[in-house]
């Protein structure tokens, strides 16, 4: 198990969060990769699932990231203000 995700023993996925919410599925799947990567099938069974990613989400992901990062720096401190100062100039080279 890793951040708010996890895998059944069947193998079918578990989703869990606290601060359950109605909202972009980008921010959710932004998010989830801005902890670690999801496991390899995860793409193909999204897009099976439903419409998939709409175009231009790589070039979005990190403004959803800088949110949380940002959020973490406040509360958590230690390596996170760095980390939300990358993801902050990457999105501006990737927006820009």
């Amino acid at each position: 198990m890793r951040g708010n995700w996890g895998m059944r023993a069947d193998g079918r996925p578990v989703i869990f969060d606290p601060a359950i919410y109605i909202g972009d599925a980008e921010a959710e799947l932004a998010m989830m990769e801005l902890f670690g990567a999801p496991p390899a099938g995860f793409w193909p069974a999204y897009a099976a699932a439903g419409p998939g990613l709409h175009p231009g989400y790589a070039r979005r992901r990190g403004v959803y990231q800088l949110h949380h990062l940002l959020n973490h720096a406040l509360l958590f401190g230690g390596g996170y203000a760095a980390q939300a100062q990358s993801c902050a100039q990457q999105v501006l080279r990737t927006l820009g």
